[in-house]
This record gives C-alpha cells, sequence and structure tokens, in this order.
C-alpha cells in the first residue's frame, strides 16, 4: 500500500509539490490518516516527472523519505509542469529495494499504484505471465503486482495505438477481475502520458483506497493535483467516487467516467 500525489499546471518546484504542504507526502510518510492496511509509508519512495525531451524521469529510493540526504537538494533543483509521486508501505512477498518502488516509467508512461492484488504471486501472477508478450518480461525488475499490471496497460496501449488511456485502463481493470478470480484487488492508480493525468479508484472485494483531487486550491495557483489523502486543508479537495477514472487535462475542466 502508498499514499499517492499528482500534479499538473504550472512549473514548479518538486519541494513545494512533495514537502511544503501540511500535509505532504513527507508528512503522509510518517503520520498518514486514511492508510488502512499500514501505520506507516517507510519503505521507500520515488518521483517521477517529464524532461525537455518529453520522456519520463523517475528517481526512487528504497529508504523512507524523511531519511533521504539528497531529497532537499533536488527539491530545489528539479522544476516541472507535472508530478507524479509516492511514498510505500511494502506488502508481504514484496521486497524493499529499487525495483520495487514506484513510480515506473517507460519511454512514454509515468505510472504508480496503490493498492494490492491478494495471492498475487501464487494465482495471478501466472496468469498475467501467460497473457504477456514475451517482449514485456524482461523489463519488469522486481516482483509487485503494479509493475506486471504497468506491464499489461504498456501492452494494451500498443496492441492498439488508437486506444485512449481511459479505455485501456477500464480493460485492465476488467482483465484484473478475471485473473483475481474473487481475490481481493485494491485498484487505486495514477497514470500519465506526458499531457494529462489519468487516475483509476476501483477495488475487488474490499472498500477502494482514499483518492481526491481539487483544481482551485490556493497554495497551487491554476493547477490541478490528485492526492490519496488531501494535501492542504482547503475545502475544494473534493473525493473522487468509486469506481470512476478521473482525467485532468491542462486545457480541460477534470472529467469523470465510469467504469
Amino acid at each position: 500500500m502508498c499514499r499517492i500525489a499528482a500534479y499538473l499546471g504550472e512549473a514548479i518546484a518538486l519541494g513545494k509539490f512533495l514537502l511544503d504542504p501540511p500535509h505532504s507526502l513527507k508528512v503522509q510518510g510518517w503520520a498518514p490518516q486514511e492508510l488502512k492496511y499500514a501505520k506507516l509509508n517507510a519503505d521507500g519512495y520515488g518521483f517521477g516527472w517529464y524532461t525537455d525531451d518529453d520522456r519520463p524521469a523517475v528517481y526512487v529510493n528504497p529508504c523512507p523519505i524523511w531519511s533521504d540526504p539528497n531529497l532537499p537538494h533536488l527539491s530545489r533543483a528539479l522544476v516541472s509542469d507535472l508530478w507524479i509521486a509516492s511514498v510505500r508501505s511494502a506488502t508481504d512477498g514484496n521486497p524493499v529495494n529499487h525495483a520495487n518502488t514506484q513510480p515506473f516509467a517507460d519511454g512514454e508512461f509515468l505510472f504508480d499504484h496503490n493498492g494490492l492484488v491478494d495471492q498475487f504471486h501464487s494465482h495471478v501472477r501466472p496468469k498475467i505471465i501467460e497473457y504477456l508478450n514475451p517482449q514485456y518480461l524482461p523489463s519488469i525488475l522486481g516482483n509487485t503486482e503494479s509493475e506486471y499490471l504497468f506491464a499489461v496497460l504498456r501492452q494494451l496501449l500498443s496492441d492498439d495505438p488508437e486506444l485512449p488511456m481511459e479505455a485501456a485502463l477500464a480493460e485492465l481493470m476488467c482483465l484484473v477481475e478475471e485473473w483475481a478470480d474473487g481475490c481481493r484487488s485494491l485498484l487505486t492508480m495514477v497514470v500519465s502520458d506526458g499531457e494529462r493525468i489519468y487516475a483509476v479508484r476501483h477495488a475487488f472485494g474490499d472498500s477502494c483506497p482514499s483518492l481526491y483531487y481539487t483544481t482551485d486550491d490556493e497554495a497551487f495557483p491554476n493547477a490541478q493535483l490528485i492526492a490519496s489523502e488531501r494535501l492542504t486543508e482547503s475545502s475544494y479537495w473534493q473525493s473522487v467516487p468509486d469506481h470512476k477514472i478521473l482525467i485532468l487535462d491542462p486545457e480541460d475542466p477534470p472529467e469523470l467516467l465510469s467504469l
């Protein structure tokens, strides 16, 4: 389980997004308020953004966010108009290491998943391996359900270049439900293609992990944000409804679609 946050708007320094808010992801690392299955998010953290060549980049560290001596310097030096970040609480069977720390990236997309799939290693992963084209397997460096789900999403988008991201995410949810075959699955995700940010709040067999969004927070003028827990006390944060896809676009108001 994790806590996720994302930002889309005018270019800002990493620290303004990741560290400065009163209930920032750094605070959610040691004092989360709505984390259901853990007490802390101390098993690593990471953030992703898009560089000047429009390709995604990530920084991940398996240590707690509050103990990384690099972060104060990175938070001042890095500036972007799109950020995705998370702090991690590892689940059983998924070691704490760089490979299992999110966000994940390929040449086009950033991906972060907050959740779990019960019996993943014994029951679900073999089905995903059978489904995936062999070309995707070498890119999976860790063993979390999150990274395997990202591989499936990439294959769906590659197999049909005309498939919209929201349709690919809906198809991914259907596949997970089929593969999980009644196992509890918590499937809150945040994905970006460099232009938009897409968020899914979904689950099978349990309540959906918390997720909020805002377009009117005074601390972030002209920006749209998503977070597992509200980053500020602003009253403009809204809960993403269960079983919905949220689309944030810099040119359009937020859009909610049913799964």
